[in-house]
């Protein structure tokens, strides 16, 4: 008998709907010190972060080529993320 899958997209991220938004997305240019939500886009598997962080506010600390670093508390935890920027979404 074959063993179910136990990968991250295995769950939680397989609920999330695509968004297939605009290319503009990946041009958004994000300060460091601004907050952002991460929204995760599953129709966009590079840079995806991990489906716990999906809803969450994150500070963003940096710049690592495309990708953003955030910082996100995960419960009394600081956690560092690198993000691809169709995952982020301004607070307005």
């Amino acid at each position: 008998m074959v063993e179910r899958s136990k990968g991250p997209r295995s769950k939680g991220t397989r609920k999330i709907k695509p968004k297939h938004s605009g290319i503009s997305r990946f041009f958004k240019e994000y300060k460091i010190g601004q907050k952002v939500l991460i929204k995760i886009d599953a129709s966009i598997h590079k840079g995806m972060p991990h489906h716990r962080f999906h809803g969450k506010i994150a500070e963003v600390i940096g710049k690592r080529g495309e990708a953003y670093i955030l910082k996100v508390l995960d419960g009394k935890k600081e956690k560092i993320l690198f993000v691809n920027p169709a995952h982020i979404e301004e607070i307005k």
